[in-house]
């Protein structure tokens, strides 16, 4: 092994370290806001619902677990630390989604637990990220677009393949996105191919996939919904991501048309 390629490693272990100091608390005060009191089983209402205790094993497993899975993300060969962040979590989320399996939570509605659970955090970051461009930027559209091209940087930079691939411009009051690469996914598609599938990748959809539509709605922060369409998705099988970010609301839209 070379000098380089240990100094790399050196850093990136610092980097998961740092990251786990973050994230750590932030996932266990988001696990109990959603886990606490919900059903252990949606079809077996008598198995009863989440207590304290079950949700304090479940994060100390989710870590445990997310240590095994973290060399399947193959943090060293991802060109940029906002990279390595993005994939960083995605170990996290897809280390809660099997913890939630294997503690033998249906898999439709473990996907819809940790979906809720990732929300919590996604919605913290986007809300932080948010708030200079709020205090110095009145008109919904111009700030979408300034927090957009804010978040290119970090943590969505697109050095391209093996790292996040994107086009990027802006049309009136509409921001487009058009990503051809995504790190995350394909870390869940290698883990896939490695181990098998439990339906990680679709849990992987319906949580961070999806959160688009919501995040859109924070970052506009006008008190409307439809701020967000992408008609094609990487985890889905397309080639692209082609997102559209709004920053004037379709539903306003539609009543001023």
């Amino acid at each position: 092994m070379s000098l380089k390629h240990k100094k790399m490693r050196l850093l990136n272990r610092t980097f998961i370290g740092i990251c786990k100091i973050i994230y750590r608390p932030i996932f266990h005060r988001s696990a109990r806001q959603i886990l606490k009191g919900r059903l252990l089983d949606l079809n077996e209402p008598e198995t009863g619902r989440w207590l304290e205790s079950d949700i304090k094993e479940y994060l100390k497993q989710t870590w445990v677990r997310s240590d095994l899975l973290m060399p399947v993300a193959e943090l060293d060969n991802l060109p940029t630390y906002g990279n390595r962040h993005n994939v960083f979590l995605a170990v996290i989320t897809t280390a809660a989604y099997q913890e939630m399996i294997a503690r033998g939570v249906p898999s439709e509605y473990a996907k819809t637990l940790v979906g809720d659970l990732g929300w919590k955090v996604y919605n913290w970051m986007l809300t932080i990220v948010s708030i200079p461009f709020r205090l110095i930027i009145r008109d919904p559209a111009k700030r979408m677009e300034r927090i957009l091209r804010a978040l290119m940087v970090f943590p969505f930079s697109a050095p391209g393949a093996p790292g996040y691939e994107v086009k990027v411009w802006t049309e009136g009051s509409d921001t487009y996105t058009h990503w051809t690469h995504c790190p995350p996914q394909t870390f869940v598609r290698r883990l896939i191919e490695l181990n098998g599938d439990q339906g990680e990748l679709d849990a992987f959809f319906k949580s961070w996939c999806l959160y688009d539509w919501p995040g859109a709605d924070v970052l506009a922060n006008d008190g409307q919904h439809g701020h967000y369409s992408r008609p094609h998705t990487l985890s889905q099988g397309d080639s692209i991501c082609d997102m559209c970010w709004r920053g004037c609301a379709k539903n306003e839209t539609d009543r001023r048309d």
